[in-house]
């Protein structure tokens, strides 16, 4: 995702809002971030210094990489490494997947665990069927505070590993680690159905229709080379049009910071160097996704695909687990309180 779009209004510093119907305050997950930024920083620095992604030389992608229609992106490789050490928030062994599977096994929700009777809903980030619907995805939708193109193709590394690609395989996995905790998930779009989108109003519209407990869209940036590390975008308070975000602004802040303290602590990634003044968290009303959403909601990306340092993480199959563990741990610790 990019940052450059019609009508972009610039991030946000984080506001702190009264509590909702959540009682949880997000204090202490910030200052997990905050010092676990630190030692995640000298661990991201090792792991990112000491392999290659073969992603340099190619043109760099800075901020409008990110296309409405007409890029077809190729397919990327995952770079073999071991299984992530780990573990989930119950002390359980976060995944039976290996770091190269996707995490498709795991259809099925656990009979008991933490998270019984809770919905989750994962909306992987653009669709990699989008650039060959461009009329489809360019046309506008109403997102409450303007109007923006029903989709996008998304970015990609220098080496043509798609970002619809990325998305969907750590939601796979997320799915399979939430579904061991004993949750309920639903994708927004899977395995080519449907063949492009959803529009923005409809993947909102889809966590709303299962009155989720939690909802997050996976993406990865495409913003300047040197550009690195992750984070976590919040919905502002926002009341215009079909979008209000009141009631549930204060308990996606909490979501985004528990994600974001977690996602640090498992993947040792910093948070962005390039936008959130380090602490991961940035808040935006631009975005059709958080801001027609009517359940805690929040998005992440994962890194920058065109970095080179970055693109090595994200094109590994072993790091895309630990995303989703992190991620994962997030969304247990927001629900369990």
């Amino acid at each position: 995702m990019s940052y450059v779009g019609p009508e972009f209004d610039p991030p946000q510093p984080e506001r702190r809002e009264s509590p909702g119907r959540f009682r949880r305050g997000p204090v202490v997950a910030l200052v997990a971030l905050v010092s676990g930024a630190l030692l995640g920083w000298l661990a991201y620095e090792a792991v990112g210094s000491s392999g290659g992604s073969g992603n340099t030389g190619g043109s760099a992608g800075g901020p409008g990489s990110s296309t409405a229609a007409g890029r077809s992106a190729t397919s990327g490789t995952s770079a073999p490494a071991s299984s992530s050490s780990s573990s989930s928030s119950s002390g359980k062994s976060p995944s039976s997947a290996s770091p190269g599977d996707d995490g498709k096994r795991a259809d099925t929700p656990a009979a008991s665990g933490p998270l019984k009777g809770k919905v989750i809903v994962i909306d992987p980030g653009h669709n990699p069927g989008n650039f060959q619907h461009a009329s489809e995805i360019n046309r506008k939708v109403n997102i409450g505070t303007n109007w923006k193109e029903c989709d996008t193709t998304g970015t990609a590394t220098n080496a043509g590993y798609a970002e619809a690609r990325f998305t969907l395989d750590v939601a796979h996995r997320l799915r399979t680690l939430l579904q061991q905790q004993g949750a309920t998930v639903k994708l927004t779009h899977d395995d080519g159905s449907p063949s492009w989108g959803p529009c923005v109003d409809e993947r909102a519209r889809i966590g709303n229709t299962a009155h989720a407990d939690a909802a997050i869209s996976i993406h990865a940036d495409g913003s300047a080379p040197g550009n690195r590390g992750f984070h976590v975008i919040l919905p502002a308070s926002v009341h215009s049009g079909a979008a209000d975000t009141r009631p549930i602004a204060a308990a996606s802040h909490e979501l985004g910071a528990s994600i974001a303290g977690n996602f640090v602590r498992v993947t040792g990634e910093a948070p962005s160097n390039y936008i959130g003044d380090g602490t991961g968290l940035v808040t935006r009303k631009d975005l059709g996704g958080l801001n027609l959403s009517t359940v805690p909601k929040v998005f992440i990306e994962c890194g920058n695909m065109r970095d080179s340092k970055d693109a090595a993480l994200l094109t590994s199959g072993a790091w895309r687990q630990k995303a989703a563990e992190g991620i994962s741990e997030g969304i247990v610790s927001f629900l369990r309180g």
